[in-house]
């Protein structure tokens, strides 16, 4: 099985956790300045304790595009963290899909192709 898995810094390792759990990941190991999430159905997380990262929040050049069936239902969960307030909807590119902000910054995409 091929799989790939990213790893994300993250300056601030329990407000990052935090924001993955809305996202519907769990902590499936800790070792302290590293842990590891997944979803229980494909989805896989590292993040990596680095400290000063990002030196500015708006300079984090880091993005995740994380792909689901019900992209509703994981928008209902971060209404608030949503970064344009009609989203989600149907993008030009062929996915329908919204986008959040991790707390160090990274972009995080959720959706789903459009058939």
């Amino acid at each position: 099985m091929h799989r790939a898995t990213t790893i994300l810094p993250s300056s601030d390792l329990d407000a990052s956790e935090a924001f993955y759990r809305r996202l519907g990941f769990e902590c499936v190991s800790d070792y302290g300045n590293y842990r590891i999430l997944a979803d229980g159905r494909g989805w896989h997380l590292h993040l990596n304790k680095v400290d000063g990262w990002p030196r500015r929040i708006e300079d984090n050049p880091v993005g995740l595009y994380l792909y689901v069936e019900d992209v509703d239902a994981v928008a209902d969960r971060m209404r608030d963290l949503i970064i344009l307030k009609e989203d989600p909807c149907r993008k030009p590119w062929g996915t329908y899909e919204f986008a959040v902000s991790d707390p160090s910054g990274t972009l995080v995409r959720i959706g789903r192709i459009l058939d």
